[in-house]
């Protein structure tokens, strides 16, 4: 199994890093481009055949490692 987890900022925390893409864009001549935020992708393969299980795992995976819970929301999806 794979478990894809987007791991974004808590909104009210600042994003810097989206406000420099956000910048860069209209500096690129696309206009209409209203606030940009940025976060990261993680992709990882399980050695697990049930889906409750694996998003369990990777649950935990996110609230020890992968996630700063304190400013950061993350979301979970399990693929066969």
């Amino acid at each position: 199994m794979k478990a894809i987890v987007h791991v974004t900022l808590k909104s009210g925390v600042l994003d810097p890093q989206g406000k420099a893409i956000g910048h860069a864009l209209g500096s690129l001549g696309f206009d209409g481009v209203g606030e940009v935020r940025q976060g990261k992708v993680i992709e990882i393969d399980l050695a697990e055949s049930d889906p409750a299980r694996a998003e369990t795992t990777v649950k935990s995976m996110c609230e020890k490692l992968l996630a700063n819970t304190v400013i950061e929301n993350y979301a979970i999806r399990i693929e066969a």
